[in-house]
């Protein structure tokens, strides 16, 4: 689908307005024909700002595939893995209550994977039905019957055990994904003097990589200067690689050109999280606070794909705004985006090896 804001009008616009108001949304009925104004706009960011994502009050992909699943109530249809994978928050709330159960479904991130089959399996198996893998209308039953057990767990939810199998080792030989974001169909957000941000974080990434090749680890990049893959198939991208860490490298943008410093982003809903992940994140944002002095804009919990879909703990780093001139100016130079770069493996070092860093930093502060 086209990407959509205010001012657009037509049949797509329509769909949005229907969907939106068939969540709750209030839209003004001088604009539910089919065109995108004032109201509509504030029922797109209402949605936004409720499933985790970018609060822009434009429908982009990530926007219309999140409006496409929440329409999705468990029991609306028949459920089993296949590919592409199916989602929707019909699989959040079944991998929520499998969960619930003792059944591992994973992360509750509405992707029906290989860990939500093998949960429903189990729970099949337990309640003495063929283990065939189909969340049909007698499994959704069999769910519905033991709701009072669900219901004693007090709202509590059970999070994802992340498996970050090097965390007390180093990081050398560690196999780290690093995704620069955009690309040269979406070049993103442009800086005064007309640096993309696509460009500046593919120059970031690589510095990064380079950095983390110095001190032994493997990087991947997710995507080359002339290729502009998908968010989705960057994620699988990362998963089909078995890395151990994703870093989404981009910058941010805001009609303010004084707007400045650095934010990091993990995976987290209103529901659940990834504890790994918000680690990750909150290190890296330290160091580039202390040890470069940028501005704190502090970590927070989204839902974008790449953070979403990877396998792994994953973070999106934001370390400026390429719309504020000075901040522009400093990525365009090399060792700038050298000391970022170090900044960021630093982060990523105290993630693979706490127990190492709280050593040396008692040594260091040890009278000699």
């Amino acid at each position: 689908m086209r990407t959509i804001r205010a001012g657009d009008s037509g049949l797509d616009v329509l769909d949005v307005q229907h969907r939106l108001v068939s969540l709750g949304a209030s839209i003004d009925a001088s604009e539910l024909g089919g065109s995108f104004g004032t109201s509509t706009v504030k029922a797109v960011r209402w949605f936004q700002q409720g499933r985790a994502l970018l609060v822009d009050g434009i429908v982009g992909p990530e926007t219309w595939s999140e409006l496409v699943e929440a329409g999705f109530g468990l029991g609306d249809r028949t459920l089993y893995f296949r590919q592409p994978l199916l989602r929707g928050d019909d699989v959040r709330a079944l991998q929520r209550r499998l969960n619930a159960l003792g059944f591992d479904a994973g992360r509750e991130d509405g992707i029906f994977g290989p860990r939500c089959d093998r949960a429903i399996r189990e729970f099949q198996r337990n309640i003495g039905r063929e283990a065939d893998g189909i969340v049909g209308p007698d499994t959704i039953v069999a769910l519905e019957r033991l709701r009072p057990q669900l219901d004693a767990v007090s709202g509590s939810m059970l999070r994802e055990a992340e498996a970050v199998s090097r965390l007390a080792a180093s990081l050398a030989g560690a196999r780290v994904a690093i995704d620069p974001g955009h690309g040269p169909a979406d070049p993103g957000t442009c800086g005064p003097t007309g640096t993309s941000e696509a460009d500046a974080a593919f120059g970031l990434a690589a510095a990064f990589a380079d950095e983390l090749r110095r001190r032994g680890a493997e990087p991947a990049l997710l995507r080359g200067p002339d290729e502009s893959p998908t968010a989705s198939e960057r994620a699988q991208a990362a998963n089909d690689a078995g890395v151990e860490v994703c870093i989404a490298i981009h910058l941010n943008g805001h009609p303010d050109p004084a707007a400045e410093g650095a934010t990091c982003f993990y995976f987290g809903t209103s529901q659940t999280s990834s504890p790994a992940g918000q680690r990750l994140a909150e290190l890296i944002q330290d160091e580039l606070i202390t040890r470069i002095g940028l501005m704190d804009g502090r970590v927070h919990p989204m839902s974008i794909t790449i953070l979403r879909e990877t396998q792994m703990p994953a973070v999106q780093v934001e370390p400026c705004f390429i719309t504020n001139p000075r901040e522009e100016r400093l990525m365009q130079e090399q060792a700038y985006r050298g000391d970022v770069a170090i900044a960021m493996a630093e982060g990523l070092e105290r993630f693979f090896n706490p127990r190492g860093h709280r050593e040396a930093a008692r040594q260091h502060s040890s009278p000699a």
